[in-house]
């Protein structure tokens, strides 16, 4: 019956096949969990590349927490996360960079007392702030992130570690110093798998060229306005990486409240971005609901992230993604946005784009 819910057992991360590191129990085959969610279908997971987890179709972003979206209380931050988790969302991305440590300090409280079986945690090296001079992917800086992070998420390991944001750093030194820099972290235990994250497409490749991740996060490519993410599906999936995909409403461009200050959109696209929202309230639809449920449905992506620091909203996520979506609407929303489609805005370094 709907808005029942019901108990499921699964298990986050089963057949990783690592040994269990001493004084960490963790990281050997995950025991089965409990979670409790919504009676709608519930939460569907799917194979992450060649990491042997399945992971839920959304993940939790939680950029949110560190106010990337607003002002954020720090109940409603720890609630959602736990909404999250008894709604079945088993994979959680943050990065030292939301908030300026913020984020993974309130997600560190949120997963206290939480089995850490039951969850598949991510973070990131390499940015730990806003502007150009706050990379570093340097050995010696991205080790220490790592035990930074571990100590403020409360953690002994971190499932996966990720290269942030790869476009603005060296892609030759990113291969030959910071990824065997994190394989030596993933052979003392801290780390399971290493992944690599970005909006630049070119610099991808540039990277699993010539080195060996499990997993790819690439943001704003995949959404209503940017299909531009379709053009890797071949190349990941020849590697055997998993691919997850971040801002699936455009970093709030597929919004009724429009994106932030800092988005790097021009003018021109945030006006027929405008459009198509306002054609969904005229439709009594939700642009974020069309946004939400396209992304979802794309079966070479594991994961999409959606970031948010309410409780009810995030319940209103995984209820939408129980639909496809409506192929009508969505139709008249791509004719709408279609001179603006496909159209990336530079990231990092010139030789990365």
């Amino acid at each position: 019956m709907p808005g029942v819910n019901r108990e499921v057992t699964g298990r986050a991360g089963a057949g990783d096949g690592r040994e269990t590191a001493p004084g960490d129990k963790c990281l050997g085959s995950p025991k089965p969990f409990h979670i409790l969610v919504p009676d709608m279908g519930g939460m569907k997971y799917r194979k992450l590349g060649r990491t042997g987890w399945e992971v839920s179709l959304l993940g939790y972003g939680s950029s949110a927490l560190g106010g990337a979206y607003g002002r954020v209380d720090e109940k409603d931050a720890i609630k959602t996360v736990r909404t999250a988790l008894d709604l079945g969302i088993n994979f959680i991305d943050v990065a030292p960079a939301d908030g300026l440590i913020r984020a993974e300090t309130l997600l560190g409280k949120a997963l206290q007392g939480v089995p850490r079986e039951s969850y598949l945690l991510a973070t990131s090296v390499g940015r730990y702030g806003p502007d150009r001079g706050d990379f570093d992917f340097s050995p010696a800086r991205v080790t220490r992130a790592v035990d930074e992070s571990l100590r403020r998420l409360r953690v002994a390991h971190v499932d996966l570690i990720q290269c942030q944001d790869i476009e603005f750093g060296s892609i030759p030194k990113i291969i030959e110093e910071t990824l065997p820099a994190l394989e030596a972290l993933k052979r003392q235990g801290k780390v399971r798998k290493i992944g690599i994250t970005g909006y630049a497409l070119k610099a991808i490749p540039k990277v699993l060229d010539h080195a060996a991740v499990d997993t790819v996060l690439s943001y704003g490519h995949y959404c209503l306005l940017d299909i531009t993410l379709v053009q890797m599906f071949p190349y990941l999936k020849a590697h055997k990486v998993g691919l997850i995909n971040g801002a699936p409403l455009g970093m709030g461009l597929h919004t009724d409240k429009g994106p932030p200050d800092w988005h790097p959109a021009p003018a021109r696209t945030r006006e027929v971005c405008a459009r198509a929202a306002e054609h969904c309230r005229q439709r009594k639809a939700s642009i974020a609901q069309l946004a939400l449920q396209f992304a979802v449905a794309q079966p070479a992506i594991a994961s999409t992230l959606v970031g948010t620091s309410n409780p009810r909203r995030l319940r209103q996520n995984v209820q939408w993604i129980q639909a496809p979506p409506d192929p009508v609407l969505l139709a008249e929303v791509l004719a709408i946005l279609e001179p603006e489609r496909n159209k990336a805005w530079p990231s990092g370094r010139k030789e990365n784009n």
